[in-house]
């Protein structure tokens, strides 16, 4: 299978390099904080810790961030979202990430809070559950 038919690792259906692929190159933003989310879990799927750095709001980013290496990230499922639209400045968006990690699976379930940052989406935290 060819780079153009991979599936995005979003969830989209949609092939990765029209998908998730122009927003972790720069050519594209991601439109609301959902398709961000997905981006995010794209680049961790992908092992793009660059993009994730980048899409991740200045008051909160690591220093630094190395990924996994033995985590594979198989599955995302948006459970919800609130605001984050075209229109909105903040946005929220719940959702359970599948994994592998050493034979064996898990999910990290969070509630992410997104925010615009220079006009564009970016992660700022975890709220609390």
């Amino acid at each position: 299978m060819g780079k153009q038919n991979t599936a995005c690792p979003c969830g989209s259906g949609r092939p990765y390099e029209d998908c998730c692929a122009p927003v972790h190159r720069g050519v594209a933003t991601a439109a609301t904080a959902e398709a961000l989310m997905r981006s995010r879990f794209s680049a961790f799927a992908r092992g793009d810790a660059d993009y994730l750095r980048h899409s991740w709001h200045s008051r909160t980013r690591p220093a630094r961030l190395e990924l996994e290496p033995g985590t594979r990230w198989t599955r995302l499922e948006v459970l919800e979202t609130a605001q984050g639209g075209l229109f909105d400045s903040t946005g929220t968006v719940r959702f359970r990430a599948h994994y592998t990690e050493g034979g064996r699976a898990g999910t990290l379930a969070e509630h992410s809070r997104f925010a615009r940052e220079d006009g564009r989406w970016v992660y700022l935290d975890a709220l609390p559950e």
